[in-house]
């Protein structure tokens, strides 16, 4: 099951020092997940001036309770409170972008 997942960066003065304090750790998990075919695609999101404000990320999990275990419950830019507001959505990825 697919899911896209946003997750916005929190607003206070610190936020962008708290994601580049785990963001190497964040990146070396998204590229094992996007090796062991978890990860589809992400992005990070940014504002006018460019700076990261958050991220979003189309995942593959047999449920969203797996998601949950397997990757959320140890996310770095969870754990690290980078991320203040996370949305899950379902979704569906056409065949001919997993290729």
């Amino acid at each position: 099951m697919q899911f896209l997942v946003l997750g916005y960066d929190g607003k206070d003065a610190q936020a962008l020092e708290r994601r580049m304090r785990v963001r190497d750790q964040h990146l070396a998990g998204a590229e094992k997940m996007f090796k062991d075919k978890t990860l589809l695609y992400a992005i990070a999101m940014v504002d006018e001036q460019d700076k990261m404000i958050g991220s979003m990320m189309v995942v593959d999990f047999p449920s969203k309770e797996a998601m949950e275990k397997e990757w959320l419950a140890k996310e770095p830019y969870i754990e690290g409170k980078v991320w203040e507001t996370i949305e899950i959505k379902p979704c569906k990825v056409p065949g001919f972008c997993m290729k």
